[in-house]
């Protein structure tokens, strides 16, 4: 079996995408985002949704993707492409490493920039939490973040540790305090690993990683 049949057998998901061609630089620079500020990934060019390998020309397709990147990506996502022959039909493979420089931005068609991450086989606009916690992880060490173990803090890990579903407006009007402000808390959490996020059809949500609060306290010290 061809290498690119068996990654098509795995089917769509976190770190793998297809598309049967690419004729819309700034819609593939959502994807090359998404990659770039997750976990990486592959896009197969040349592959039905269902998994059917139809080929392309590689050479047209490959300059929609450079023109997605130099031209919609900020900064600019890079990539590496592999032409691949399969039974006689080509399938273009893209890659994209997990960046070290996230956030980057797709530029749509108003010139807005938008985040993307990535979850599943989806790709999802990242919110103000998201872009704060990546400016984190970018920037500073964990020893830098969190200088004091205050109310706002404590209040998130008793939501978490009921088990509730947090969102970022909850988590303010419990806390009785500013967007910015449950931003940097919430963004802070996920940094040291306290809490996770994922994403429904309601939009974004937290969860907690953590049973100990005294990690946090300890680490803090």
């Amino acid at each position: 079996m061809h290498y690119v049949e068996k990654l098509v057998r795995e089917g769509e998901h976190q770190t793998q995408d297809f598309k049967f061609r690419v004729d819309d630089a700034r819609k593939i620079a959502k994807t090359l985002v998404a990659f770039a500020n997750t976990d990486g990934g592959r896009l197969l060019i040349g592959v039905k949704d269902n998994g059917v390998i139809s080929g392309v020309r590689s050479d047209e397709e490959y300059h929609v993707i450079e023109a997605a990147s130099q031209l919609y990506t900020k900064p600019e996502v890079a990539f590496t492409a592999i032409a691949h022959d399969v039974n006689g039909k080509q399938v273009l493979e893209i890659d994209v490493q997990p960046s070290e420089i996230r956030p980057h931005y797709a530029i749509d068609a108003d010139k807005k920039e938008i985040a993307f991450f990535r979850k599943d086989d989806e790709n999802h606009p990242a919110n103000g939490v998201i872009l704060e916690f990546w400016k984190m992880d970018r920037d500073g060490s964990k020893s830098d973040i969190l200088q004091s173990y205050g109310d706002q803090h404590r209040i998130l890990y008793d939501l978490l540790d009921s088990g509730e579903r947090v969102t970022i407006s909850k988590f303010i009007r419990k806390a009785g305090i500013t967007p910015a402000q449950a931003r940097t808390v919430l963004a802070t959490f996920l940094r040291w690993e306290l809490l996770d996020f994922d994403i429904d059809q309601h939009g974004i949500f937290f969860l907690s990683t953590k049973n100990e609060e005294d990690d946090l306290i300890s680490r803090n010290h």
